[in-house]
């Protein structure tokens, strides 16, 4: 393994899905898959042993789900980012994954191209895998699903936001890029990406993707 290296843990209950992604996975000359899992209690153990970078997480598991095993992970302050894995890109279990801390989701006919560049982009913290997925996962389980109530410690951190970083997070939640973002702002895109750091080091968040899962739960954005 060479520096810089992608590390992958792969969680799924199916053989023959867990071997098709190693393989295409470890083709890849950034990536490397160092684990497997059979259930969601495996990839929490396997993540805690590993410490992969990234960990892609079948939601329908035997004795504990891949949204369990997602909470479980992220609870622990691993530093693991969870792509899930579904067949349907409508899954309703999607969004409860994304509010139990999951960076994103991939199909599972996701190509090898697709599924290396969902690795790469979540490895970096960015957005799911593309503004378009973002803007249509976010915005068709919020309406799905029923938002909790903001907690106080959320508006607090809410609170503590510039006016500016407030509109950055509004446009994140929107499903807008960096470089649309600062084409929108009429600003260079490094200071977006100075401000998307600013937002999530202020509201305690992992990535941009938990960033719009904020902004959909404490009302800021609504669907539409």
């Amino acid at each position: 393994m060479t520096a810089g290296t992608i590390r992958v843990l792969i969680a799924d209950d199916q053989m023959m899905v867990r071997e098709g992604f190693s393989v295409l996975l470890n083709a890849m000359p950034d990536i490397e898959v160092v684990g497997e899992a059979v259930n969601g209690r495996e990839a929490v153990e396997r993540a805690r042993e590993l410490a992969p970078d990234v960990v892609l997480m079948d939601i329908r598991m035997p004795e504990m789900n891949g949204i369990e095993a997602t909470r479980e992970i992220v609870a622990a302050d691993s530093t693991a980012k969870v792509l899930v894995l579904t067949t349907f890109d409508l899954d309703e279990y999607v969004y409860q994954a994304l509010r139990a801390g999951a960076s994103g989701f991939l199909l599972k006919d996701a190509s090898a191209r697709q599924l290396a560049e969902g690795v790469r982009v979540v490895a970096a913290g960015d957005a799911l895998l593309a503004p378009s997925v973002t803007r249509r996962l976010i915005t068709e389980f919020s309406r799905l699903a029923e938002p909790p109530r903001p907690t106080a410690a959320a508006q607090t951190a809410y609170g503590e936001l510039t006016e500016r970083e407030t509109e950055v997070l509004v446009l994140i939640a929107q499903g807008l890029s960096n470089a649309e973002i600062a084409e929108r702002l009429v600003v260079a895109e490094s200071t977006i990406k100075t401000h998307v750091s600013r937002i999530l080091v202020k509201l305690g968040l992992r990535d941009r993707t938990q960033a719009a899962v904020f902004a959909y739960e404490t009302r800021l954005v609504t669907p539409g």
